[in-house]
């Protein structure tokens, strides 16, 4: 997606779980956390019921990316909508 790259790989704990890095890309400590804040939320409220409905064992990784900053809460939260669905889909 725009804001976010999505990585996964089979699980090794039996359960589904979700990564999320925030790299720097210059910005503050503040404006990271925020993003990590909105990804871990999405990933709280959105994937982790999704994941553990269709009983899932794989984990996934949250990259954000530079416009990741810049995006609204339900920006990040449509973006992530196509990659959930393929997960579901396999």
């Amino acid at each position: 997606g725009p804001f976010v790259d999505v990585f996964s790989v089979p699980s090794s704990a039996g359960r589904a779980r979700v990564a999320i890095i925030v790299p720097r890309y210059g910005r503050t400590a503040v404006a990271r956390n925020k993003v990590r804040r909105r990804l871990m939320n999405i990933a709280r409220t959105s994937w982790m019921p999704t994941l553990i409905g269709q009983r899932l064992d794989v984990d996934f990784i949250f990259r954000a990316k530079p416009a990741a900053y810049d995006a609204s809460y339900i920006g990040l939260q449509d973006s992530l909508v196509k990659p959930l669905e393929a997960a579901c889909a396999r």
